[in-house]
């Protein structure tokens, strides 16, 4: 995780230095749907995409990793765990540049695979010293619990509603796949910082109204795709009068282009919605990482030998 984030720290940077990103185009069949998203990163001669389907029975990622000089394909990557990873880590930018430097109280909304990494990576970059998590089924955020307890630890608390996560919480994470919001806005503390991670179509929305109209800042990944599919945004700035102007991406903040929280007391809400620059550019340290310790099998293609 703390080379994730510091990979997808320098990808934000590299946002000012002409890396290229595409946002998320989909197709819907009746049973199954196609997801994908390119990218290029001219400082590490990369270029690549991330393709996946979801179907009833599976979701299947993989990345396409390419080498931006010649055009010959590096290697293909299985990419569930990659992408788990990498949309902690940002959420582990995002808080390191925004969140409280004594923030140490976390609350967790939802209780599956992309959770565990958010709370690992908020981890990461601040002392945190206890969290509670909320999902629907009480089993699997006891088991949560144990887990990230044993794993990161700190006590880690499962609780009975995702207002007892969220209230007295410097943190507050949402990793939820909801239509109707899961956080309300009356919950929050002044200072808190919020990781939205879930609801990246417009038929889903995590925050409702008044968390937007809390927050004394509101970031993005790419304002591109979010206007495409953030629907926490689309539906909450047209229900508040916000405008999309009002949004920062984070690159902007880590590249010290714009401001990043002003008082302790702001509200501030990183909006994630997952671009691919980040999948290629965890993608090229992997890759590197396998050739260096000889992990992986060449597949021949073109009539390579």
């Amino acid at each position: 995780m703390a080379r994730a984030i510091e990979c997808l720290t320098a990808s934000l940077k590299a946002q000012h230095g002409g890396a290229i990103n595409r946002s998320r185009e989909r197709i819907f069949l009746p049973h199954t749907s196609l997801h994908y998203m390119a990218a290029g990163y001219p400082n590490e001669k990369l270029i690549g995409m991330k393709i996946y389907t979801v179907s009833r029975d599976a979701l299947r990622f993989l990345v396409l990793l390419y080498d931006g000089e010649t055009g010959s394909l590096l290697a293909v990557i299985e990419a569930d765990h990659l992408g788990r990873i990498r949309t902690g880590a940002a959420s582990g930018v995002a808080t390191q540049f925004l969140a409280r430097l004594d923030a140490a109280r976390v609350g967790v909304i939802g209780t599956g695979r992309q959770a565990r990494t958010q709370l690992e990576a908020i981890a990461a970059v601040r002392s945190i010293r206890s969290a509670r998590v909320f999902g629907r089924d009480a089993e699997q955020r006891r088991a949560y619990a144990r887990e990230m307890t044993g794993k990161l630890g700190f006590e880690v608390e499962a609780v009975e509603s995702a207002e007892a996560a969220v209230r007295g919480s410097d943190i507050v994470i949402t990793a939820t796949s909801s239509r109707d919001p899961v956080l309300h806005g009356e919950w929050l503390e002044p200072g808190a910082h919020v990781n939205a991670i879930g609801a990246n179509m417009l038929n889903r929305r995590e925050l409702d109204d008044e968390s937007l109209s809390r927050a004394a800042l509101i970031t993005v990944d790419s304002i591109e795709q979010a206007r495409e599919e953030a629907g926490d945004l689309v539906h909450g700035l047209q229900a508040t009068g916000g405008e999309w102007d009002s949004i920062i991406e984070l690159h902007d903040i880590v590249a010290g282009a714009r401001p990043g929280r002003k008082t302790a007391s702001d509200i501030t809400i990183f909006k994630s919605s997952g671009i691919a620059l980040w999948d290629v550019i965890s993608a090229g340290y992997i890759y590197q990482q396998a050739l260096g310790v000889g992990h992986g099998r060449r597949i021949p293609l073109w009539g390579e030998s």
